[in-house]
């Protein structure tokens, strides 16, 4: 299992990089390769400074290795060794009515002293970020997620819809990440899917993600913006910053796991404010998405 995700993932980092270098048509994707001094590596990919992205990485990394003693206490285990890859972007267009988007799918094994597995399961999912809000591009992007998960379980949209709104939640700010998407984990094995099945899942998600991103990214790239709009953008990324320091649980284990410091940050964006107790005009457009931000929406 862990050797056809890892090739599924490597392959779909090309894919990915393809389409979205050939959409900003300037930029292109450099390639980094690194290594973990006790086991693994991976493949960084990161464009910056394009005409559409100002800055974004898909990274693909396969690590191993003695589990943690931090990992150790989060998973209530002793000493064990673990294997785990996974693909992970984030991309930061330039132009404010473009959102930002994120997407993660993994695989997680852990062995005994024989080798012998004793866990495995697959996580992930994909979410959506705007600065300005375009109803009919948070019901795409959600429609194309809701189709993938419904070719394998009609309760599997709603379900990790409302996983993905609780996870990508800043609790100090009482407010939403973004719209939201798709957010599962520890998918294993039970009476009514196999690990087969979820790698199917997994896979299918994962393949229905420039469907779902790159439509938006077209239709908005050349509206034109003002100054205060980008100031608005950057606002908004710092509480991206804020969630991605402060919550995230892919950024606590990469840091907690020894890994590449320059991969795990790569989320966050290069320009970026915070303003003492900034408040968007009453009834502005930056308002709206803020009312939307702090109630969940039910979009498809």
């Amino acid at each position: 299992m862990k050797d056809e995700f890892y090739t599924y993932i490597q392959q779909l980092q090309d894919h990915i990089t393809k389409d979205l270098e050939q959409v900003d048509g300037q930029a292109k994707f450099k390639e980094d390769l690194w290594e973990r001094a006790e086991g693994g590596g991976g493949r960084t990919r990161v464009i910056e400074n394009g005409a559409v992205f100002e800055k974004g990485g898909v990274n693909i990394s396969a690590v191993h290795g003695a589990l943690p003693s931090s990992m150790q206490k989060y998973f209530g285990v002793k000493d064990c060794d673990f294997f785990a890859c996974g693909l992970s972007l984030v991309i930061h267009p330039k132009n404010p009515m473009v959102p930002t988007v994120h997407a993660n799918w993994r695989y997680f094994e852990m062995y005994d002293s024989t080798g012998e597995i004793i866990d495995q399961w697959f996580g992930g999912g994909q979410d959506l970020t705007p600065y300005y809000l375009f109803e009919e591009d948070a019901q795409h992007f959600h429609q194309v997620c809701k189709t993938a998960c419904d070719h394998h379980d009609q309760n599997f949209y709603p379900q990790y819809k409302k996983r993905c709104d609780d996870y990508f939640w800043n609790s100090h700010r009482n407010e939403a990440r973004g719209i939201g998407g798709l957010f599962f984990d520890y998918l294993k094995a039970n009476e009514n899917h196999s690990m087969t099945d979820w790698f199917n899942f997994v896979t299918e998600v994962g393949n229905s993600f420039t469907e779902a991103y790159i439509p938006i990214v077209n239709k908005r790239k050349d509206i034109s913006y003002n100054a205060k709009q980008r100031e608005w953008q950057e606002i908004r990324r710092g509480r991206y910053v804020e969630f991605n320091l402060v919550h995230d649980k892919g950024t606590l284990f990469g840091l907690k796991t020894n890994g590449r410091i320059e991969s795990i940050l790569m989320s966050l964006p290069p320009h970026v404010q915070w303003h003492y107790n900034h408040i968007p005009e009453p009834h502005s457009e930056e308002a709206k998405l803020l009312e939307v931000l702090r109630k969940p929406k039910k979009w498809v």
